[in-house]
């Protein structure tokens, strides 16, 4: 016998100042099942979760979302409508038939409170218990969702949990009321692969033990392909495209369903053999420590040392990607830190022969040769500087002796061989970082970093920012610019698929020390240690 209809939203239309953003989409949620809502960012999705909950602020929603009473399968009518609720209905609804977990736990949690606090606080509001026997509800809370010593992590503040326990807090909380439907906005996008995981698990368990349905918003479709049980594609506000996933996985009948099928990175690499050039970027028993304070006594009189980077050895040559993998806290973004010259570091590091100053003349002329495209663009590029003024600015510092016009030719031909050009953009120089999407901003980086000519390019998480289309067309623009310029490439991920279709040679890091290395395709197809196994198949 079929499930009942849990959700059954009907004509769902959301506009803010007149303007649609969701056009009138049907969508039905089943009780126990797993829902997932597919799209690139500005599709719709998050807009149409939110607005379920009526979380979005001056948006003016349309159309009917029925939430069905539990055990009917349920004529029309039955049930309530969300979207016809008062505000002080819908309090009774958020949190205990319908609760929701936001992408970023660091934004949605309050740093001023421990997360056993802000989990005994929603479990008292929801279910009416006094205060302790709320903190113990809330410790069993977190317990449940496997976070060890439950009991001290409810005592924490959320800056001092890794971030997949914030991922498990907030779950916690969203279960506090014991919710018919939850609303999962990105849960796992911040999360390394082997948590992701472990999340998706702990989602698939929780909502098998306590048939709970799911309503899963993400872009990344082999999450899709491992939780959900159905899946809905959304392309600029409308549903194009829904039904159980192996049918659509299998046969997608929309052309934009098989075009974010079909957004795998594709490997167009240039095959260069390691050894026929000196190498850029030469380490060897590479050591990167931080300072940390002594408990007791011992701390006012000196400091402990805490290893980063343990004893590192790599060799990257012209024309190749060394792609280097773990998990946050394994070493990858202060390795790449140290061979920038920004962190100093012990045993030998050479970038084209030579080694960092920790002086800014010195190093100056070293800098020109070693550039960093971040992983957002937004954050990376000043929103007061104009696009001439951001790709241009390291030529006043590499090149000062440039009249403005030389300049400005330099400039625009940095933008064309990125693929942003005036006749795309007109008033492009003039142009501010607002005024581009998320792909084109990445366009902007790489440019700005490839104007001083470099010969090595530290990429940190170049793409994990990006919609799967997107993180696509900036890999093709990574791999041309390599064959075109012979450029070396750092590569900082923990995107399996990024380094299979990017790297020649490949490091494993884990807790600062490197487990694995060697050639990309023996180390990806043939693992030896287990660690790397274990992040493979996570991937």
């Amino acid at each position: 016998m079929s499930a009942p209809v849990l959700l059954d939203v009907q004509g769902l239309t959301v506009a803010f100042d007149g303007k649609p953003v969701v056009h009138g989409i049907d969508l039905q949620v089943k009780a126990g099942e797993k829902l997932a809502l597919v799209g690139e960012s500005g599709s719709g999705k998050t807009v149409s979760a939110l607005s379920l909950l009526r979380l979005l602020a001056d948006a003016e929603v349309d159309g009917t979302a029925w939430l069905r009473d539990a055990g009917r399968s349920g004529e029309q009518g039955s049930g309530r409508d969300l979207l016809s609720l008062s505000e002080r209905e819908l309090r009774g609804v958020r949190g205990h038939d319908v609760a929701m977990i936001f992408q970023e736990p660091m934004t949605a949690l309050n740093p001023l409170y421990p997360v056993g606090d802000q989990i005994a606080e929603a479990v008292q509001l929801k279910q009416g218990l006094g205060r302790a026997a709320s903190w113990q509800r809330a410790v069993q809370l977190l317990a449940d969702t496997g976070i060890p010593e439950p009991e001290r992590r409810a005592r924490s503040f959320p800056h001092q949990l890794s971030g997949g326990q914030r991922q498990r807090a907030m779950i916690a909380m969203a279960l506090a009321g014991e919710p018919r439907l939850l609303l999962a906005d990105e849960p796992t996008t911040a999360l390394d692969v082997t948590v992701r995981q472990q999340i998706l698990d702990l989602l698939s368990e929780l909502q098998g033990r306590i048939g709970m349905a799911v309503l899963m918003i993400t872009h990344d479709l082999n999450l899709v392909r491992r939780f959900a049980d159905r899946v809905a594609v959304m392309e600029r506000g409308h549903v194009v495209e829904q039904g159980p996933v192996a049918e659509v996985f299998a046969s997608p009948q929309h052309e934009y369903t098989r075009r974010l099928l079909d957004s795998v990175p594709e490997r167009d690499v240039a095959e260069r053999p390691a050894g026929t050039q000196a190498p850029v970027l030469r380490a060897s028993d590479l050591v990167v420590s931080y300072p940390v304070p002594l408990r007791g006594v011992r701390g006012w009189f000196r400091q402990g040392r805490f290893d980063a980077v343990k004893g590192v050895n790599l060799e990257l040559h012209p024309g190749r990607t060394l792609g280097v993998i773990g998990e946050s806290g394994s070493g990858k973004s202060t390795l790449a830190l140290a061979a920038l010259g920004l962190l100093r570091s012990e045993g030998r590091l050479e970038v084209d022969g030579r080694g960092w100053q920790h002086t800014q003349r010195a190093d100056r002329p070293l800098r020109r040769h070693m550039q960093v495209v971040f992983q957002d663009p937004f954050s990376s590029l000043s929103p007061r500087m104009t696009v001439e003024e951001l790709v241009g600015e390291g030529l006043s510092v590499h090149a000062p002796t440039l009249d403005p016009a030389a300049r400005r030719e330099k400039v625009l031909a940095a933008l064309a061989d990125v693929g942003l050009t005036e006749a795309q953009f007109p008033g492009l120089l003039a142009r501010y970082p607002h005024e581009f999407s998320g792909g084109q901003r990445q366009r902007l980086a790489i440019a700005r970093a490839l104007i001083v000519e470099p010969s090595l390019l530290v990429l940190d998480e170049p793409t994990s920012a990006l919609d799967v289309t997107i993180q696509k067309q900036v890999l093709k623009l990574l791999q041309r610019l390599q064959r075109e310029h012979g450029l070396a490439y750092l590569l900082i991920t923990h995107d399996v698929q990024v380094v299979r279709a990017m790297a020649h040679d490949v490091i494993v890091m884990k807790d600062g020390q490197v487990l694995e290395q060697g050639a990309a395709a023996e180390v990806l197809a043939q693992p030896q240690h287990p660690y790397t196994r274990t992040l493979l198949a996570a991937a």
